[in-house]
């Protein structure tokens, strides 16, 4: 007997899957318009990486904006100044975003730059602690904090000239593989509901 659990994972999944078969054409048409995106940001990565920028900064100030009037029409709530402070910095990261997107990109690889010298360097230990403890594929976890490493190094060695195109090469990138993605399962969903 399958458990509750079991059962509405599988309810969801029958579901999901037909989704999939009846609506394969516009999967295929989103992995299209994405594929196309991240091959123009990967061609003109500084435009991307500025549209990227400008993005993230309306991004920012809908939702501090939001943020905002949810706080002060909650001026009870537990955490009020915490909430206030919050919906403020996403205010004021925003408006930094809009009204210089060339220095928010600068910061933002700067940002980046150091996620991946940071996540480098955690993985790697991490994958030394898996080592010790003989659990497999440890490997993997080395290879992703060597890479992560040497993207910080190439961003670094390349600066001030990385900064123009590094975001936009990684959200092309992003963009590339996240389309081709929806166009494979679009198109194993068109051969299924064909047979």
């Amino acid at each position: 007997m399958l458990s509750p659990r079991s059962s509405m994972d599988s309810e969801i999944s029958a579901a999901l899957q037909r989704g999939i078969h009846d609506h394969w054409g516009l999967f295929l048409a989103e992995g299209v318009v994405l594929v196309a995106l991240g091959l123009c940001a990967i061609l003109i990565p500084p435009l991307a990486g500025l549209a990227t920028t400008v993005f993230l900064g309306w991004l920012f100030l809908i939702a501090g904006s939001v943020g905002l009037v949810s706080t002060l029409r909650a001026r009870r709530a537990p955490g009020f100044g915490w909430s206030l402070l919050s919906a403020l910095a996403a205010l004021i990261a925003g408006f930094v975003l809009l009204v210089n997107p060339l220095q928010g990109l600068i910061t933002l690889t700067l940002v980046l730059t150091a996620f991946f010298a940071a996540d480098g360097v955690v993985m790697i230990g991490l994958a030394i602690s898996h080592r010790r403890e003989l659990s497999g594929r440890w490997e993997w976890m080395l290879i992703n904090g060597v890479i992560d490493l040497v993207l910080a190094g190439i961003v670094i060695s390349g600066m001030p000239g990385s900064f123009a195109w590094v975001l936009g090469l990684l959200v092309g990138i992003d963009l590339l593989f996240g389309g081709a993605s929806l166009i494979a399962m679009a198109l194993v969903a068109r051969q299924q509901s064909q047979s």
